[in-house]
C-alpha cells in the first residue's frame, strides 16, 4: 500500500495555471514537462501549482496563498519596475552611500515635477560645453516597448502631455560595425526575505537595425534597440556587417566578440552583477515577506566605448515572446530553468491532501486554545488521543456545560446537554455528544464522552496531555428530566450546534474531512522546520547565484535584509576587482597577460556568472545567425 501511494504522488502531475496574456512559450514549456493546464470548469479553485501572468496579482493572491502553490511576482516590485520610481530610489541610495557607487545610472529629472531642476542642470552642460547643448532622452514613465520615446537637443523640442522622465543620453555607446547595442540580462529573485538573486548566463543583446549617427536623432532605427520597433525596420531582415540579418545575438556570441578584440570581459560582467545587486538592494526592505514567489525581472544594460555598464531601466514580466531563432535558443531554455528555481517537491502534485496526509496521518483534533487570542492553531500528536472517541477527563473531575457553551444557570437545561448513552465498556455512566459546524455549514461528527471515569476503563487508562476543561458545578443534573429536555429542547439545540472559539478557549474538535471543505486560506504555518540555515543552492541549470556571494551577505540577507552591510560588501569586491585589474594591466604589459587573466579569475570566484569557459569566437561564427 505505501509503494503504491509512493507511486501515485510521483506520477500525478503539476497544474498550471495562466492568466490572460500570458505569454504562449509559458504554456508550451510546462505543457513539455509533463504539467497539465488548470481547467477552472473542472478542478477547484486551489487546485493548482503555478499561477503566471504579466500583469500584478491582487493583494488577497498573496495573501491567500498556500503551500503547493507558487506566483511568479512578488507584491510592490514597482519601485524598480517603473521608471520614475527608479529613478527616485537610485537618487537616495546615491544620497545615502556616495555618488561614486551608485553612478551607473545617467542622471534623471522626473517632469513635470523636476522641471525647474532640469532647466538648470540643461543650462549648466550647455554652458559647459562651450554654448553647444548636449543629448538628452525623453521617456514615458509608464510605457514599454519604446512607446513614446524621442532625443532631443533643444530644450524647446522637450514636450509631452504625461509623466516622463528626461535623462542624459549616453551619446557614446560602444558600436559593433556601426550598429548601437545593449544587453538584456535576465535576473530572477527567488527570495526577498532573504534576498536570494539569480542571474542567467544566457540572455540576449539587442541591436539597432540602423548605423547610428548623432545627426539623425530622429531616426529611431538607429537610436534604439527595441526589437517591437527594429523588426518594422527596411533592414530587419538584411543580413548587415557583422551583426547578420536580425537584430538579436546570444550572450554566448557577444562574449565571442570580446574575446575576439582581446577584452577581458570579466570585470565588465561584475560590474554588470554589482549593478544589479545595488538596484535590487534599493527596495528589498519595503517588499514585505511573501512565500512562495519568485521573480524574473529583465535588466536593460547599456555598454559605452569605455567599457562601462550603464543601467537602462528593468522590465516587470519581460517579454517572452519568440520572434526569432536566437528568442527560441534563450527563452525556452530560461523558462526550464526558472521552473528549477520553483523547487517544486513530490507532495506539491498531491496539492492538498499531500499536505494534509503529511500533517495529519489519522485522527488529528485541533486545539483552540489559542485562536481566542488569534495565535496559530496547535496540531497536537496522535499518541495524544484515544482512538475510540472517548476524552480524558481524569484531571477535570468537576466540569460546567456553561464553560462551554455559556449557557445559562438553569439546571434544566444542563440536564438536556446530557444525552443518556452507554460507553463501550458497558458501564452506567453518562455521556456527552458534542457538535460543532464546520466552514460549509454542515455538522461535523460528534465525538462522545464518557463522564464517570472511575466506572469507565478506557477513559481511566487516556494519556495525562489531553487537556479538555469542562467542569460542572452540579453533580445532581446527572438525573434528566424529560419534561424539562421538552421545554428546553428548542433553545439548547441551537447553543450546541455553534459553540464560541472563545466560549471554548480550552477545547479540542475534530478536524474536517477534507473532502467536503473546499480550499481556504492558510491560517498558520505550514512548514514548521525553520529554514534560517538553508543555503541557497550555487547554480540551478543555467541560473547562477549572486547574492549573497559571501559569508557576510549571507547573514546580512537573513529575515531583515541588512543593506548597509550588503553594500558595504559590494564595495569591498569592487576595490578587490578593481586592484586585480590594475595588476592584470601591469602583468600585461610584462608579457604574461594569460596568467593575469588566471588571477583575475582566482579573486572572482564563484562570483563570475558568466561562463568560465566560453566557447571559441571560431566555434560561434562558424553558425549562421538567422535572426
Amino acid at each position: 500500500m505505501a509503494s503504491g501511494d509512493a507511486s501515485e504522488v510521483v506520477e500525478k502531475p503539476l497544474v498550471f495555471r495562466l492568466h490572460e496574456g500570458a505569454p504562449e512559450v509559458v504554456r508550451e514549456v510546462l505543457l513539455e514537462r509533463g504539467w497539465v493546464e488548470y481547467d477552472e470548469q473542472e478542478q477547484e479553485e486551489g487546485d493548482w501549482n503555478l499561477y503566471w501572468r504579466s500583469s500584478t496579482f491582487r493583494s488577497c493572491d498573496f495573501d491567500n496563498i498556500l503551500p503547493w502553490q507558487r506566483l511568479n511576482h512578488h507584491p510592490k516590485t514597482m519601485g524598480i519596475t517603473r521608471k520614475d520610481n527608479l529613478a527616485r530610489n537610485l537618487k537616495r541610495m546615491k544620497g545615502i552611500f556616495g555618488p561614486s557607487l551608485y553612478d551607473f545610472s545617467p542622471i534623471a529629472f522626473i517632469l513635470p515635477n523636476d522641471y525647474t531642476k532640469f532647466v538648470a542642470e540643461y543650462t549648466k552642460d550647455r554652458y559647459a560645453n562651450g554654448g553647444k547643448p548636449g543629448y538628452w532622452i525623453c521617456k514615458p514613465v509608464d510605457l514599454s516597448r519604446g512607446r513614446g520615446i524621442f532625443i532631443f537637443e533643444d530644450i524647446q523640442d522637450l514636450a509631452y502631455d504625461s509623466p516622463v522622465i528626461v535623462q542624459k543620453y549616453i551619446s557614446n555607446p560602444l558600436l559593433i560595425s556601426g550598429y548601437k547595442l545593449d544587453l538584456r540580462i535576465y535576473v530572477c529573485v527567488s527570495s526577498f526575505h532573504p534576498l536570494t538573486v539569480y542571474m542567467y548566463q544566457e540572455g540576449l543583446v539587442r541591436f539597432a537595425t540602423e548605423k547610428y549617427k548623432l545627426t539623425s536623432l530622429n531616426n529611431l532605427l538607429a537610436h534604439l534597440t527595441n526589437t517591437s520597433i527594429n523588426k518594422f525596420g527596411p533592414a530587419y531582415t538584411m543580413d548587415k556587417e557583422r551583426v547578420g540579418p536580425g537584430c538579436k545575438w546570444t550572450m554566448s556570441k557577444f562574449r565571442c566578440f570580446l574575446h575576439s578584440q582581446n577584452i577581458d570581459e570579466i570585470l565588465l560582467w561584475q560590474r554588470i552583477n554589482n549593478i544589479v545587486t545595488l538596484t535590487l538592494l534599493t527596495i528589498a526592505p519595503s517588499i514585505p515577506p511573501t512565500p512562495n514567489c519568485i521573480e524574473l525581472f529583465g535588466f536593460d544594460i547599456l555598454i559605452d566605448d569605455n567599457f562601462k555598464p550603464w543601467l537602462l531601466e528593468v522590465n516587470y514580466s519581460p517579454a517572452l515572446s519568440l520572434d526569432c531563432p536566437t528568442d527560441v535558443t534563450v527563452k525556452t531554455g530560461l523558462l526550464y530553468d526558472l521552473v528549477d528555481l520553483l523547487n517544486y517537491k513530490k507532495m506539491d502534485s498531491e496539492r492538498q491532501s499531500g499536505y494534509l496526509k503529511q500533517w495529519y496521518k489519522g485522527p488529528r483534533y485541533l486545539s483552540t486554545q489559542s485562536l481566542g487570542s488569534g495565535n496559530a492553531l496547535v496540531v497536537h500528536p496522535k499518541a495524544m488521543y484515544k482512538p475510540k472517541e472517548h476524552i480524558d477527563l481524569t484531571h477535570n473531575k468537576s466540569f460546567s456545560h456553561s464553560s462551554v457553551y455559556k449557557q445559562n444557570s438553569n439546571k434544566e437545561a444542563h440536564s438536556e446537554s446530557i444525552a443518556t448513552k452507554g460507553c463501550s465498556t458497558s458501564c452506567d455512566s453518562r455521556t456527552q455528544m458534542y457538535a460543532y459546524n464546520r466552514e460549509d455549514g454542515t455538522e461535523a461528527s460528534r465525538p462522545n464522552i464518557c463522564w464517570d471515569t472511575k466506572k469507565c476503563p478506557v477513559l481511566s487508562k487516556e494519556p495525562a496531555q489531553v487537556q479538555w476543561a469542562i467542569s460542572t458545578t452540579n453533580k445532581k443534573t446527572s438525573a434528566v428530566s424529560t419534561q424539562a429536555v421538552s421545554q428546553n429542547k428548542e433553545r439548547l439545540g441551537a447553543a450546541r450546534k455553534r459553540p464560541s472559539l472563545k466560549q471554548s478557549s480550552l477545547g479540542h474538535c475534530k478536524l474536517p474531512s477534507i473532502h467536503i471543505q473546499r480550499y481556504k486560506p492558510a491560517s498558520f504555518p505550514w512548514n514548521s522546520k525553520a529554514n534560517e540555515n538553508i543555503r541557497p543552492q550555487s547554480r540551478v541549470g543555467d541560473f547562477i547565484l549572486t547574492f549573497p556571494f559571501n559569508e557576510a551577505t549571507y547573514k546580512a540577507s537573513r529575515s531583515t535584509i541588512n543593506v548597509k552591510i550588503a553594500v558595504q560588501e559590494v564595495q569591498k569586491l569592487i576595490k578587490r576587482l578593481v586592484s586585480s585589474e590594475l595588476h592584470k594591466v601591469k602583468r600585461r604589459k610584462a608579457g604574461s597577460f594569460s596568467d593575469s587573466i588566471c588571477s583575475s579569475k582566482e579573486c572572482v570566484g564563484p562570483l563570475l556568472w558568466g561562463p568560465k569557459d566560453p566557447p571559441l569566437l571560431s566555434d560561434c561564427c562558424s553558425h549562421t545567425i538567422n535572426d
